[in-house]
């Protein structure tokens, strides 16, 4: 607070401090402090006896003594100086020289620490020898009204006071001792607001000054009583819960509530199914069922922490899920050597979690399936070589079927016939330079010519490669290439055949 909104405040304070003088009957009386100081502090001090005479062209002057016990700041006021002195609000001086005879009356001064106020009693200064004072001009305005004496916690509070000047000069509203849960306009004189707490407020004043002159109503008590609480009223809920569900589909229900008082609110629940989860925060409801069945009685309930409201209670019919017919996946291998083992094992899933069972068409004679796997295993012999068409492996959930597109498993014989190449080594590349890098030979062969369906790679350092497993009676085709350090490989030699006998 400024040292200037001290003083303002404080000159508020006086003009209630006069009037508490003026009600108390008479000038004689000391100033009374306009409220108790505020817990922990201790209101300032003042003392000094102003003369009350004066001359006139001769100086008067009277500086109280003052002090605080917190050594807080103090600011001085005055109400009704002498319009012929001037007055320190820093020292609490009143000096001047009377320019005309007269009796100033009611000149009250006070000390305020910014908490608390004390006045020195109202005091007459009489000033003799000259012409005598001029009639006074100024008319004091008036003020009415009974501020109402009591209040209650949460409760809106206001008072406006009627007041009125016969010059009509504009009128100034204050007050002292204002409460600290109520507001002042100065323009209106209205008190207002709403008390946050018991307790009682004393001497609280209400005054107008038409720049001249102040007057003010008696100092009145607001006495603040805590309002009752009010009567509770139980909370509502509504919401209309889904009545079936289904295996392996989510239920969610949440209700609406609330509470007329605004009280917290807390959700109950009775015959809660297993597969389900209940929020005692917002009474949601919430699962997936894993079995059909019939879930009765439940009740969704809320509380407001007296009173419980409840849902008309429901059932929950959960029906079996839809079936999803299982899935099979895999490639089987197409081909096998005659004595080597053959093995094929799809994948297979069912999202109902059914149990499943495979099944296959047209297996191969030397071969085994597994119902439970779906395993097709064998090893066929020479006696076995050739094609099985049309082998379909297929699983089933108990309700629906799946299958793998039919394939054929072609047994082939193993050949003991044998192929003896032997070539020159390359000195230069297809475009005439020396051949520097080359790494490695690629050997080709198959049973068509210039379709070669099989090869092998072996070192540069070698000019012959024997080929086995040939078929006997079969007619067979072969090529090299030869390929440098970068992987790069060079066209297909000239083409040599053999028959194998």
């Amino acid at each position: 607070m400024t040292i200037a909104e001290r003083t303002t405040r404080f000159c508020v304070l006086m003009v209630c401090a006069a009037l508490t003088v003026a009600c108390s009957g008479g000038d004689d009386e000391a100033a009374q402090s306009t409220g108790p100081p505020p817990t922990g502090n201790s209101a300032p001090t003042i003392a000094g006896t102003p003369p009350l005479t004066a001359q006139v062209g001769t100086p008067y002057s009277f500086t109280p003594t003052a002090s605080d016990a917190n050594g807080d700041v103090l600011t001085f006021g005055i109400l009704n100086p002498p319009a012929w002195a001037t007055f320190s609000t820093t020292t609490g001086q009143l000096q001047g020289t009377p320019t005309a005879a007269g009796t100033f009356a009611n000149v009250t001064i006070g000390v305020s620490d910014g908490m608390a106020t004390v006045g020195l009693p109202p005091f007459t200064i009489t000033v003799t020898g000259g012409p005598p004072p001029p009639p006074p001009s100024n008319s004091p305005p008036t003020i009415s009204g009974t501020p109402p004496t009591s209040g209650q916690v949460g409760t809106l509070y206001t008072f406006t006071p009627t007041a009125s000047d016969p010059e009509n000069d504009p009128l100034t509203f204050v007050i002292a001792n204002r409460p600290a849960w109520a507001t002042f306009t100065a323009s209106t004189g209205r008190l207002q607001g709403t008390p946050t707490a018991a307790g009682t407020f004393a001497n609280v004043a209400i005054g107008v000054s038409d720049g001249t002159t102040t007057v003010g109503l008696a100092p009145f008590t607001i006495t603040v009583t805590t309002a009752p609480p009010p009567p509770n009223s139980p909370p509502t809920i509504s919401g209309t819960p889904p009545t079936s569900g289904q295996v392996g589909t989510q239920y969610s229900f949440t209700p609406t509530a609330s509470d007329p008082n605004n009280d917290p609110l807390t959700f109950l629940i009775a015959n809660r199914p297993a597969w389900a989860t209940f929020t005692a925060s917002t009474g949601r409801l919430q699962g997936t069922p894993t079995a059909a069945g019939t879930f009765a009685n439940i009740t969704i309930s809320v509380n407001d922490g007296t009173a419980t409201t409840s849902l008309p209670a429901f059932t929950i019919t959960v029906a079996p899920a839809p079936n999803s017919p299982p899935t099979i996946s895999g490639t089987p291998p197409t081909s096998v050597l005659q004595d080597s083992l053959y093995s094929f094992t799809p994948t297979a899933s069912d999202a109902n979690g059914d149990t499943l069972t495979f099944a296959i068409t047209n297996p191969p004679v030397w071969a085994t399936f597994s119902t439970a796997t779906g395993q097709l295993q064998g090893t066929p012999t020479a006696g076995d070589v050739g094609s099985y068409a049309n082998v379909t492996i297929s699983v089933s959930d108990g309700s629906a079927t799946a299958a793998l597109p039919a394939f054929t498993i072609t047994v082939v014989a193993v050949g003991t016939g044998t192929a003896t190449l032997t070539w020159t080594p390359p000195t230069q590349n297809e475009d005439g330079s020396p051949l520097t890098d080359l790494a490695s030979y690629r050997i080709h062969w198959g049973t068509a010519s210039r379709n070669y369906t099989n090869s092998a790679t072996i070192s540069s350092g070698l000019t012959t490669y024997v080929v086995t497993n040939l078929l006997s009676g079969t007619t067979y085709y072969f090529a090299t290439t030869a390929g440098n350090s970068q992987g790069v490989y060079s066209a297909y030699s000239n083409e040599a055949t053999k028959t194998i006998p």
